[in-house]
């Protein structure tokens, strides 16, 4: 899904990421980097990249916050919230043509599923990553 969802945003010169932050930004304007980061489900590092080249492109704008001035807040420039609504038709299209795949009863099913899913990685504990497993050479 997400190769082909890459190969619809071609077109419009944006990554599932580039896009995904646009459509967060379009739902919830004014987020700063790091509610991006965690709405786009990627790390602070990668989506500071993805600013970085929105911004270069002119299609969002980093200011600092009206409450928090060490706070960037981000928003769409009117630019990108054309190119987003572009971008949105030919991704949805994507979702469509999976949606097409399956029954009513069983897109139903695997709303489901997926939502089962989601609950499970909630309740769970994130794993423990190789560096919070390395001893200390001091020990």
């Amino acid at each position: 899904m997400m190769s082909a969802k890459a190969e619809a945003l071609r077109p419009f010169d944006l990554t599932v990421a580039q896009y995904g932050a646009m459509l967060s930004l379009y739902y919830v304007p004014g987020q700063s980097p790091s509610q991006l980061a965690r709405a786009v489900a990627v790390t602070p590092q990668t989506m500071g990249a993805t600013l970085d080249k929105l911004a270069s492109k002119s299609l969002v704008t980093r200011e600092p916050s009206k409450l928090h001035r060490k706070v960037l807040v981000v928003t769409l420039t009117p630019k990108g919230e054309k190119l987003l609504v572009k971008a949105d038709a030919a991704a949805r299209a994507v979702e469509e043509r999976i949606g097409q795949a399956f029954s009513a009863d069983e897109r139903a099913q695997l709303r489901e599923l997926l939502k089962r899913v989601s609950a499970a990685l909630e309740e769970s504990d994130p794993p423990v990553s190789a560096a919070n497993t390395e001893s200390d050479p001091d020990d």
